[in-house]
């Protein structure tokens, strides 16, 4: 029993001197806040806020947005040589001369002819072989018009119709199946680290820190290699690379950091509710760290009076945040400063329980033996 009531009053004591020691902190107002943050209430300064807001500078293109490309424009030039794989569309006149030996008006003569139409009559499309030859079918055999433009095939299939099948003069037209370029740019499109944009078949861009008219034209520029006076649209599908931080203090036991994607429109009210407002052990002390250039060395602090802008419906310090501002909202300095004195006092209170256990039980020991 002796061992007992001096453990509780150790206990006491220590409890005591927590409490002692929790209010004496308390009454002093100090913060376990370790950085020296000097809050400015510049209520009345030119910053815009909720019913005053401004419009940002013209948007520019930074990793990882994602782009959304149409082409208005995207026909395949005329002089580009013909590869492998390309689709013609070639019509011939004055073929070889249809022989059918059946009477007229004969069914066997509608079938003959059928199929001797079939075999001299060149109307369709053609591809490419892997060859760079062309099939013109069993009656006029392969020509070879890979590495030539359109104009040079049609002139080399108009000689080989003449010198190798024996027509007089026959009358060609040859043109792309498809004028479009060879693989469509439509669609989205990824804004990589290294700061370009991948378009395929065609190469990449660098578009970083461009504005969408200056995308759009190093993106005609660029195609205007492989197409014929390309015009395309770019617009932004999802602003990735501009975002605004929140940052809850933990009472001592860490910090808690949301990334919030951001469009421009927010507040620091909106920015509130993507994290479902204060958390259980925050305070009402708010405000914005704003970045500053590398080279300044002066902190730009926005006070931020929560209960103004929630209760009361006060907008002066409910600012529109910008691309990479910080939102800072401080523990309870009760609820910090307890967990202060817990993280101190519960090794103690630890030390002195094992010694105690350690006590009761020599004595125990002892008692058994006498």
């Amino acid at each position: 029993m002796q061992v007992t009531r001096n453990f509780l009053k150790r206990r006491t004591r220590v409890g005591a001197a927590r409490l002692g020691v929790l209010a004496m902190l308390a009454w002093c107002g100090c913060s376990l806040h370790t950085a020296d943050v000097q809050m400015v209430d510049i209520g009345h300064a030119p910053v815009p806020r909720e019913l005053d807001k401004m419009t940002l500078p013209e948007y520019r293109v930074e990793p990882p947005d994602i782009l959304l490309i149409q082409a208005v424009q995207n026909i395949r030039p005329i002089e580009k040589p013909l590869r492998s794989g390309d689709e013609l569309l070639i019509r011939l006149q004055n073929g070889l001369p249809l022989e059918v030996d059946a009477e007229p008006n004969s069914l066997d003569y509608q079938a003959q002819l059928q199929a001797e139409m079939q075999f001299k009559f060149v109307n369709g499309a053609f591809y490419v072989g892997p060859d760079g030859a062309i099939d013109l079918g069993p009656a006029y055999g392969r020509v070879s018009v890979a590495g030539r433009t359109l104009d040079e095939a049609r002139t080399v299939i108009e000689d080989y119709l003449k010198d190798q099948i024996g027509l007089l003069n026959p009358v060609i037209s040859v043109q792309f199946a498809s004028l479009a370029g060879r693989q469509p740019i439509d669609g989205q499109h990824l804004v990589r680290p290294d700061g370009t944009l991948g378009l395929g078949i065609y190469g990449n861009v660098f578009v970083a820190g461009l504005t969408l008219d200056e995308v759009q034209q190093a993106i005609e520029i660029h195609l205007a290699q492989y197409m014929d006076e390309p015009e395309i649209s770019v617009d932004v599908l999802a602003y990735n690379s501009k975002v605004i931080y929140i940052i809850m203090d933990g009472g001592g036991f860490g910090e808690t950091v949301v990334r919030v994607p951001y469009t421009g429109n927010e507040t620091v009210l909106d920015a509130m509710a993507q994290v479902n407002g204060l958390s259980q052990v925050s305070s009402k002390k708010v405000w914005i760290a704003r970045p500053a250039p590398a080279n300044v060395h002066r902190t730009q602090i926005l006070d931020v009076h929560w209960s103004a802008i929630t209760a009361e419906g006060i907008t002066t310090t409910n600012y529109q945040l910008m691309p990479g501002d910080r939102i800072y909202v401080q523990a309870d300095k009760l609820i910090a400063t307890d967990n202060f004195l817990s993280k101190v006092f519960a090794p103690v209170e630890r030390v002195f329980g094992i010694i105690l256990l350690g006590r009761i039980t020599q004595r125990g020991g002892t008692n058994n033996n006498n």
